[in-house]
Formats: structure tokens, C-alpha cells, sequence
């Protein structure tokens, strides 16, 4: 599916002069699990988010509070953390001003998003509330915006959508309300909706985080190409380290996910030239070294990506490097921390049940993964959903319902194409004794991406491998254009 690529042109030089306008550790090497789940959990005070951009303050704002509208995720840890600092003075001096209570809780979600410090979360709900309570919600939509950005961080996806089309009402140019919007609808699974939305985002608030957001929409239609456009005219039009950082990444991660990871590498090696402290990239690199097999380089990465910033997806990561090399004690650590994250999470509101059936179905309960992913399925049915309820299914041998959610995951709509996703349904169909359409997959999963996951990868050969031969006959259910 193609789509139209955002007018870059005609709108840099305004984006720029909008964006000039606003902006202003090494733990042990063997660093038990105890030691890291306190800097997961963010239980000392010293805890602070990488943002999804770093940047560098303006030395003539480095004393004043976050502008009213401050893309938030695009600070730095440093500059998140003063920026906070700054906000809590300014509001002990001014406690009701509404529009800092709004940006000082839109600061704290990102704090918990990035950090893995869900604590953060209710303090944020409170910041909002106080500011709502200073300047009703006809008037606020700086609160509305923020609550539709927590309820999305929470996964309460719902909610989210309902935040951000009343903030809109409000003020329709806010660009953390448009890309609230776009996020809902995406992790509720409305793809169609979610073009439109970022299409009218991209009008009404062009620049970085909504051209991010346009190529993963398109990733998702399976553009791919269309997105790698987008990104490149976006890294063109950044103007910053920063911005050149989480371009940068993008791409490498884009890369990565379609098997060239030599091409990531070079990205990944732009963003950490732009911002050598940017986790996203680092973690990134690690992958990248992973599906290249240099798999000293690639735990090396992961290690230092946990060390700093130890969220549930980087550490099933490095626990899949280290039980492909192996050390099964060092990878169950990882598992059992993913899982005290999960509790405290949802102990903050924050729904977990996609991230727990996946590691259950594979390291834990399968029944449990299971309930979990009937859970999610119910709240949101988006193919990442679909995967992972195929996969517990698998897991507790329903294999013939499992290949109906596999399927759905991997349908020619929206043409969304995932290495893991063909590995799973590969394995039911396998599973189901279906080798044909088994071999088709488990081949489409390592063409597509030869490194997708270390020992996801070897399972997927060995089980090729095993298979009989495409001379031998069966049967095979036809396949979506999308397997093709």
C-alpha cells in the first residue's frame, strides 16, 4: 500500500523555527538480580527516564519550567530530570499554575515509560488532576493531552482515544493530543483509522514525532519502502542531535526487521555519534550484532542498555542471548525480573497481560500465558495480540484454534510482516503436521529476518531441517498473500 509522503519541503523551514522556538554508571559486571530490580523498579532517587530523543538545554531556559506544549519525550535523561527539578520550584512558588501542573505531569509519564519506574505513573495522574482542578477541561487541554499520554502508557488504549479526542475539541493543533490519538488507534488494532489520523496530524503538526509515528502506520500497511522514505527525509530535515538520534534509530530498527543488519549498523552508528548516550541505539546495535552472529559485541550492548534503563522487552532480549550461549541461570534472571516488573506495573495501573503471555508461554506457565493473552485479546485485537494469543495456545496444545489467531497475525490486511510472527505460526502448522505450509513460513521467517531472535532463529532451522520433504504429500491450507 502506498501513501502520499508528507510535503517536507514546503513545511522544514516553518517546523524548524517552531522547533528553535521551544527547545531550549556502570554497575559490576556480574550485577545480580536483586541489584537490578531496584534500578528497574526506579526505587531510588536517582532514577530518571531516557527520553526518546535526547537534546541538549538552551543555557537561557536551563532556569525557567517546560514550555506549556514541550515535547517531553524528545529530552534527554539530564534534561528531563532538570526540567522536573525546575518545574518543582516554579510550583512551589506559583501552586496554581494549572499549565505547569500539566506539563509537570506529561513529564513524569515519560519518566515511567522510559525508565521502567511505573511508580511515576499515579504521581502523574495527581499532576494532571491538579491541574484540571485549577483550570476546567473546556479550557485545559494541555491535562487532557497528558491524561490521553498516561492512559496510552498504561496500555488502557480506550481511554486513551477518548483523552485525546477531547483535547482535540479543545485545541485541534495539539501535537501530543494528535499523536495520542494516533498511538490509540493503532494499539487498538484500527489501522485504517490510525492512517487518517496521522494524515491529519501531519497537517495540522508536521514535524519529528508525527513523521515517526506516519512510518510505522505505513510499516504496519506494509509500505515498507514508503516508510524508509519517510525516515530518510525525516533524519534530512533534523536539526539536531537529538532529533538526528531517534531518526537515526528508527531506521536502524527498520533495517534490522528486514534482515539488513549491516545497513543498521550504519544507522545505529549515526545516532550514537549524534547522542553516544542514547539507549534505544545501543540496544538497537546489540540486535543488530546479534543476527550477525557477533554475539560477544551483541551481550555487550544488551548488558549496558539494561544496566542503564533494565525495561521488560531489553531484558527478554539479552535472556535470549545468554540461553542461546547457554547460561540458562543468567537468562531465567532475566525472566523473573520481567515478571517482578510486571507486578509492580500493574500495581500502577499499567495493563501487562501481552508482555506476560509472551514470556510465559515460553519460560513460565502456560496457562497463565494463556489467560493473559485472552485478556488482552478481549481489550484490543491488534496482530501483535493475535501472535501472542497464538502462541499461548500453542504453548497449552490448542494448535488448530492457535493457527486462526497465527493467521490473523500474519493476514494480507494490514500486510504487516514479522519474522517472530511467521516463526510462531510455523511452528503450530508444523505442530498440526501441516509440513508444507510449515516449511513456507519457518523459510518466510528467516528470509525476511535471519536474526529475528537467536534461539528463536535455530528453532526455526532445526525444525526446517526435520521437516519431510516437499515431495512427500499433505495438505496445506492456502496462504494469505501477505506469507507469500
Amino acid at each position: 500500500m502506498l501513501v502520499p509522503i508528507p510535503r517536507f519541503a514546503r513545511r522544514r523551514e516553518r517546523v524548524h523555527d517552531r522547533w528553535r522556538e521551544r527547545r531550549q554508571d556502570r554497575a559490576p559486571g556480574r550485577w545480580r538480580i536483586a541489584v537490578v530490580a531496584a534500578s528497574a523498579l526506579g526505587l531510588t532517587a536517582a532514577s530518571v527516564a531516557f527520553g526518546a530523543v535526547g537534546d541538549t538545554p538552551r543555557p537561557d531556559r536551563a532556569a525557567s519550567p517546560l514550555a506549556p506544549d514541550v515535547p517531553v519525550e524528545r529530552l534527554a535523561a539530564r534534561d528531563l530530570a532538570r526540567g522536573i527539578d525546575t518545574l518543582h520550584r516554579h510550583l512551589k512558588a506559583r501552586p496554581g499554575d494549572a499549565t505547569a501542573w500539566a506539563t509537570l505531569g506529561a513529564a513524569y509519564v515519560e519518566q515511567a515509560r522510559t525508565s521502567g519506574d511505573p511508580t511515576r505513573y499515579p504521581q502523574a495522574d495527581r499532576a494532571f488532576a491538579r491541574s484540571l482542578k485549577l483550570r476546567p477541561a473546556d479550557g485545559n487541554d494541555a491535562a487532557l493531552a497528558g491524561q490521553a499520554a498516561l492512559a496510552a502508557a498504561r496500555h488502557d488504549f480506550g481511554s486513551a482515544l477518548r483523552q485525546a479526542d477531547r483535547a482535540l475539541r479543545v485545541n485541534p493543533y495539539s501535537e501530543r493530543a494528535l499523536c495520542s490519538r494516533v498511538d490509540a488507534l493503532v494499539e487498538l488494532g484500527r489501522y485504517d483509522e490510525a492512517l487518517r489520523a496521522v494524515e491529519l496530524a501531519d497537517q495540522r503538526r508536521p514535524g519529528i514525532p508525527v513523521f515517526t509515528r506516519y512510518a510505522y502506520v505505513l510499516e504496519l500497511h506494509g509500505d515498507v519502502r514508503g516508510a524508509r522514505r519517510l525516515l530518510l527525509r525525516a533524519l534530512d530535515s533534523a536539526f539536531s542531535p537529538a532529533d538526528t538520534a531517534y531518526v537515526a534509530t528508527a531506521l536502524g530498527q527498520l533495517a534490522w526487521s528486514r534482515g539488513d543488519s549491516r545497513q543498521a549498523l550504519t544507522h545505529f552508528a549515526t545516532a550514537l555519534r549524534a547522542d553516544p548516550g542514547y539507549v534505544p541505539a545501543l540496544e538497537g546495535r546489540g540486535h543488530a550484532h546479534a543476527a550477525l552472529g557477533e554475539t560477544r559485541r551483541a551481550v555487550s550492548d544488551l548488558e549496558a542498555a539494561v544496566r542503564r534503563y533494565p525495561l521488560p522487552g531489553r531484558l527478554a532480549a539479552l535472556a535470549g542471548l545468554y540461553e542461546a550461549d547457554g547460561r540458562r541461570g543468567r537468562a531465567e534472571e532475566q525472566y523473573a525480573l520481567i515478571r517482578t516488573w510486571n507486578r509492580l506495573a500493574r500495581a500502577n495501573g499499567v495493563a501487562t497481560d501481552l508482555e506476560s503471555a509472551l514470556v510465559e508461554a515460553d519460560h513460565g506457565d502456560p496457562a497463565q500465558a494463556l489467560k493473559s493473552a485472552r485478556a488482552e485479546w478481549a481489550r484490543r485485537r491488534t496482530v501483535h495480540t493475535a501472535d501472542a494469543l497464538a502462541w499461548a495456545l500453542h504453548a497449552n496444545g490448542k494448535d488448530r484454534e492457535a493457527l486462526t489467531y497465527a493467521q490473523k497475525a500474519t493476514a494480507e490486511s494490514p500486510g504487516y510482516r514479522n519474522a517472530s510472527f511467521l516463526f510462531h505460526r510455523g511452528m503450530i502448522e508444523r505442530a498440526l503436521g501441516d509440513d508444507r505450509a510449515a516449511r513456507r513460513d519457518l523459510r518466510a521467517a528467516l528470509a525476511l529476518n535471519p536474526g529475528f531472535s537467536l534461539p528463536d532463529a535455530r528453532k526455526a532451522a532445526s525444525a526446517l531441517s526435520s521437516l519431510t520433504s516437499p515431495s512427500s504429500p499433505t495438505s496445506s491450507p492456502s496462504s494469505p498473500k501477505g506469507d507469500s
